[in-house]
């Protein structure tokens, strides 16, 4: 445990402190954040009305769309010349959020990180190889602080050229991988290909974030590779990696609650759902001085659990978020996540670790394909394998997601795969509107 004066706080010690920051949080945004300002104005609402907790709901939600109306810097508290670093997302959505740390925070993002590390197993005598990207996604550089923090070697590979990270996994002897979990079984598989056995590999832990993933999909990582596979949580607007992070225990993510305040509410109604039920998680940020942010609208669904944990942590965990509200999939009527899909391929021998859905109108019908890559050796075996393959993957989608899907069997490495990061659906229905 890295900081377990803060880790190990009780409940009531964590909501006491979180209250005190949550006040001097608002009335910091309101003082200093002309946008802010005006929010809680609109609503009547000023920084001493915030008595408990629960007068959080009494704010007003913050969203993408406001980093984009305030672009580049309306949404800090401080002039950029106070700032130490900044980063921003790719805008592929859009035009890119902007976000920045002052010394200060980049010391408090470090200590998360190596939170986050340690959680997992991670200490000073690990070798860690980074295939997170080292530009403006806060991937690279929030992980390789964090666990420089934290006393580890760090091998700053960055993503892609998967020949160069396999000669450098068998060269330098890494133990612990942080990529994107496909990116990972990507590495996997091609180390599989050039006839690597998994005693070969010196990898022990993997820390896996930036995409959702499955337990199936961790259960697959860990038959590929010789790891015990991690999940932990970030985003760029709130912090970066560093928010919550699973302990060995694996029932979960800790929220590091003494610098983060997490809300579930439902996403259409946006009033908070009861403990335990998945609804879209909201977070506030308690400590931030670049960028505070308030009430920030995640759109990721998840769920909280505030029961102790065996770790001997009381910080609530979120549950891996199951999809997004923003990027959930409506077919033909029927709601489907990613995330569903791939439970249902990782059961299924000779399936591989990428998939890609294509969305198309045909007239007024939705038209899904999914695209599989398999073992080749599947397309050496008879037709009739490859048919019931085939049948066998469109019996597990119909049986999870309760709709029919066009599945065609690719070959391996066919698929498409954006630095480092799957793409997993591509939706050409707005074409033809």
């Amino acid at each position: 445990m890295f900081q377990p004066e803060f880790e190990l706080l009780n409940r009531d010690q964590i909501e006491q402190l979180q209250l005190e920051r949550l006040q001097k949080t608002i009335q910091y945004a309101y003082e200093n954040v002309r946008a802010y300002k005006e929010k809680l104005n609109s609503v009547k609402i000023k920084p001493q009305d915030i008595k408990s907790l629960d007068d959080i709901v009494k704010l007003p939600f913050t969203t993408k769309e406001d980093f984009r109306q305030n672009y580049p810097y309306g949404m800090f508290a401080l002039n950029v010349k106070s700032l130490a670093r900044i980063h921003a997302s790719s805008g592929t959505t859009g035009k890119s959020t902007i976000v920045g740390y002052t010394k200060k925070d980049l010391d408090t993002w470090s200590n998360l990180v190596a939170r986050l590390a340690a959680c997992a197993g991670v200490c000073s005598d690990d070798i860690v190889h980074i295939a997170f990207g080292y530009g403006l996604f806060t991937g690279g550089f929030g992980l390789h602080y964090g666990l420089e923090k934290l006393g580890a070697t760090v091998i700053p590979v960055s993503s892609g050229n998967t020949k160069r990270q396999i000669q450098l996994i068998m060269d330098l002897k890494p133990t612990v991988l942080v990529s994107t979990p496909s990116y990972a079984l990507h590495i996997a598989e091609s180390l599989k290909k050039e006839g690597v056995r998994q005693n070969d590999i010196s990898l022990r832990i993997g820390l896996f974030g930036a995409e959702p993933w499955s337990d199936q999909m961790r259960k697959k990582l860990q038959q590929s590779l010789p790891i015990k596979a991690y999940d932990n949580y970030g985003l760029s607007e709130v912090m970066g990696p560093g928010v919550s992070a699973e302990c060995i225990y694996q029932n979960g993510m800790h929220v590091f609650e003494d610098h983060f305040y997490a809300e579930i509410v439902d996403s259409k109604t946006l009033t908070p759902v009861k403990d335990g039920e998945y609804g879209e998680l909201v977070i506030t940020t308690l400590t931030k001085e670049a960028l505070p942010v308030i009430r920030y609208r995640t759109k990721d669904i998840t769920k909280l659990d505030k029961s102790k944990c065996a770790c001997g942590r009381h910080m609530a965990r979120i549950s891996k978020p199951i999809g997004r509200s923003d990027d959930m999939i409506i077919i033909r009527g029927v709601n489907v996540f990613p995330t569903q899909i791939e439970e249902a391929l990782f059961n299924i021998e000779g399936v591989m670790s990428a998939y890609q859905i294509v969305l198309e109108r045909e007239k007024a019908l939705d038209k899904a394909t999914l695209l599989v890559e398999v073992n080749e050796n599947i397309f050496f075996d008879e037709m009739k394998q490859q048919r019931l393959m085939l049948e066998k993957i469109k019996h597990e989608l119909k049986t999870i997601l309760g709709i029919e899907l066009e599945v065609k069997l690719v070959e391996p490495y066919s698929l498409e795969l954006s630095v480092g990061k799957a793409k997993r659906v591509i939706d050409k229905r707005n074409l033809y509107i």
